[in-house]
């Protein structure tokens, strides 16, 4: 193994370590998780959207599930509304919770590699991707809670009424139009930085 591929696998798992503490303190201090009356507005999206570009889809998803891990540990009495989820069904509150945050990690990356390896959509490959990763994550969760939840007399008293997608709508609204605005302006301008400011396009030419 060449110096060129340790000094890389060195460079991923730091940069790994690093934003799984970024997840930790943001959890930690409560940032990453804002309470309101509904859904938590988060930003958790954040270093998983940027692991992702930065190290590839295995890293994304990696990093959404440390993200998933946190999520249903709030539904443990720090968050009302996933401790009300917990108490209906636990298997479905962790289904809900982790793997679609492990596979929107995932497809962010995936996106990501896709764009930015096409000569003609590198230049938008970054703001495509953190924007995919919010916008991923709201789809993912929201379609899983509706699929366990939806019919639960919780949610029917939440709904009012309300067929599944205008409640979708009513429920993620201003929230998830924020949550996408702030991980594509926050994603695509750190991510990008990193990017060249690591030469993370160069140590892949060179390992290749």
């Amino acid at each position: 193994m060449s110096n060129a591929n340790v000094n890389s696998k060195v460079g991923t798992m730091v940069r790994m370590a690093v934003l799984v503490a970024i997840l930790l303190v943001l959890e930690a201090t409560g940032l990453g998780m804002i309470k309101t009356p509904g859904l938590e507005f988060t930003i958790m999206q954040v270093p998983v959207i940027i692991g992702a570009i930065l190290m590839g889809p295995a890293a994304g998803a990696a990093l959404g599930g440390v993200f998933g891990l946190i999520s249903f540990w709030e539904c443990f009495g720090r968050s009302a509304f996933g401790a009300v989820l917990l108490g209906v069904n636990p298997i479905g509150t962790f289904i809900t919770c982790v793997p679609t945050r492990i596979l929107m990690g995932l497809c962010c990356g995936l996106i990501f590699k896709a764009l930015y390896n096409r000569k003609k959509t590198k230049m938008i490959s970054f703001g495509a991707a953190s924007l995919a990763g919010a916008l991923l994550n709201t789809a993912f969760f929201m379609s899983v809670l509706m699929a366990f939840f939806f019919h639960t007399e919780f949610i029917q008293n939440m709904a009012g009424g309300l067929s599944v997608l205008p409640f979708i709508v009513a429920f993620v609204g201003i929230q998830g139009l924020l949550e996408a605005i702030i991980c594509a302006v926050v994603g695509t301008v750190v991510a990008a930085a990193l990017y060249r400011a690591l030469g993370i396009s160069k140590q892949k030419a060179v390992s290749a």
